[in-house]
């Protein structure tokens, strides 16, 4: 028999169940007795039967797929990230698809514009340089979305790292071995949602008596080449900090790095923490210190707000993952 002729209902007469039985089976929706279950999968198999998912997506009218939008797939966190959020998705049959925006707005526009225009069924989204309006078109056409940052734009569902007490105990750490004049490779300037991680570090700094000055603050993106080219920076000042606190773990490796060109001790000479716990944290020579936010959490707890948008929840919800300090060689 053909494959493209096979029918549920063929399926059905040769698993010697319902129609409806075999569609409980092939969604996953509903529990279906264990003979029955493997009745059905044996016809399925046998008769080369593939579910005809175009046909499905217009009778339900959704594509079973959503998009996560993000700044920059290589970094490793992403990745992650990505793991947690298709776990999540596909008991349900949804699939994910990844859409890279190298930090830039007009991508970040693009990618939703095409969300819109396919009709995909949700969106997780990392925005960059996006407002509250920006969202108004995905939001008119009833598209749910999820943010996952450390802060969100308007009433959008938000997935956040809660890093306050981490960075509290990385500050207070740094304090205790006699650092006076921190620094800071931070995110890009003029940002929408401002820089929530640098903000934590200079409370932090003023709680336990350290300087965070204008001076001591460099902006960037978040890549090693960025990292690399702060710290050069920072070590040019003529005071130049003796602790450096780094947006994320790619920006730290970055400046691990260049210590090493310019000839610097970590951490006698100069110490230095990251954000996010990546692999390549535990990795590097001397192992980062760092503040640990479980990605594949996150991407999960995207995909479980993101199901219950599809199924009709009304509310904004904001779900806080709590950080840790990991403390390594390079504090």
């Amino acid at each position: 028999m053909d494959q493209q002729s096979v029918t549920m209902s063929d399926v059905a007469r040769a698993a010697g169940v319902s129609v409806t039985t075999v569609s409980y089976v092939l969604s996953g929706k509903r529990a279906v007795a264990p003979d029955k279950r493997e009745a059905v999968q044996k016809a399925v198999a046998e008769l080369g039967f593939r579910l005809n998912t175009v046909a499905q997506s217009l009778r339900t009218k959704r594509s079973r797929t959503v998009a996560l939008i993000v700044p920059d797939i290589a970094n490793p966190f992403y990745a992650q990230l990505a793991r947690g959020l298709q776990d999540a998705m596909r008991p349900e049959r949804y699939h994910v698809v990844v859409c890279n925006t190298n930090a830039d707005r007009a991508e970040e526009l693009l990618y939703l514009d095409d969300v819109v225009r396919r009709r995909l069924d949700g969106v997780v989204i990392t925005p960059q340089w996006l407002a509250p309006e920006d969202f108004d078109a995905v939001r008119a056409a009833g598209i749910p979305v999820v943010v996952s940052s450390d802060t969100g734009p308007g009433s959008l569902d938000l997935v956040r790292a809660d890093s306050h007490e981490a960075v509290d105990q990385a500050v207070a750490h740094l304090a205790r071995q006699g650092h006076e004049r921190l620094g800071m490779l931070a995110g890009p300037a003029g940002a929408p949602a401002g820089d929530p991680r640098l903000e934590l570090y200079r409370a932090a700094a003023g709680r336990h008596g350290l300087d965070l000055p204008a001076g001591l603050i460099v902006r960037g993106k978040h890549t090693r080449e960025a990292g690399a080219e702060g710290l050069r920076r920072l070590m040019s000042r003529k005071k130049p900090p003796t602790a450096i606190a780094c947006v994320n773990d790619r920006t730290a490796v970055g400046a691990l790095e260049a210590a090493e060109q310019l000839g610097l001790a970590i951490p006698s000479d100069l110490a230095l923490i990251g954000h996010d716990d990546i692999e390549i944290a535990s990795l590097v020579r001397p192992r980062l210190s760092t503040i640990r936010y479980p990605a594949y959490e996150a991407g999960s707890t995207c995909g479980r707000l993101l199901l219950e948008r599809i199924a009709g929840r009304a509310g904004r919800s904001e779900v806080a993952l709590r950080t840790r300090l990991v403390l390594r060689e390079t504090t």
